[in-house]
């Protein structure tokens, strides 16, 4: 006489299974979540690591980096910047803006004053920038360069209020394929058990 009952450990090890697949969706969802809540903060302070992201708006870098490329920068004291590094400061007080451009010169203790300044240029200007940026200005220096990355982070700030729920919608639709799918997987595995 045969039974059809599955073994204790066959039971344990399905549940087993079901925890870690919902801990890896509930934790794709919130690493998604927390991403994109990342991006849509518009606050220039914000970091990761150490780190921060800046969208490249003008051309003054090609053919280095391009308009809307995203760059990563590290956080650095000036000490540890050097000329050829690609930088990313503040240029005046009075401005929210930030520019990315080449060291040409760096001048350590400038004028006796124990401030470390830099003169800078774009890529693609044909001059050096008019006026100096001392150390406090430094955000710090460019470690990565992503193509058109800046255009999708400006499209999730601007609208995070669609980007949000279409994420979790996504999320939701895979998880109901890998329901509907599930079944036939095991009704095949039922059929080769049946014809041996």
């Amino acid at each position: 006489m045969e039974t059809n009952h599955e073994p204790p450990k066959s039971k344990s090890l399905a549940m087993l299974g079901i925890l870690r697949t919902v801990f890896i969706y509930l934790l794709a969802a919130g690493i998604i979540i927390a991403a994109l809540l990342f991006a849509a903060s518009k606050s220039p302070n914000k970091s990761i690591f150490g780190y921060r992201y800046y969208t490249i708006l003008t051309p003054s870098m090609e053919p280095t980096h391009h308009v809307g490329d995203m760059v990563f920068v590290k956080i650095e004291n000036a000490d540890e910047i050097s000329v050829g590094d690609v930088i990313t400061f503040n240029p005046s007080s009075g401005s929210e803006a930030y520019l990315t451009h080449r060291v040409t010169e760096k001048m350590t203790d400038y004028e006796g004053t124990g401030v470390t300044c830099f003169k800078t240029k774009g890529d693609a200007n044909d001059s050096e920038d008019s006026f100096l940026i001392d150390e406090s200005r430094v955000i710090g220096a460019v470690k990565l360069g992503i193509p058109k990355l800046g255009y999708v982070v400006r499209f999730v700030q601007l609208r995070w209020y669609f980007v949000v729920p279409l994420a979790v919608l996504v999320l939701i639709f895979f998880k109901l394929m890998g329901i509907y799918l599930a079944p036939a997987e095991n009704e095949t595995a039922d059929d080769k058990a049946q014809t041996k």
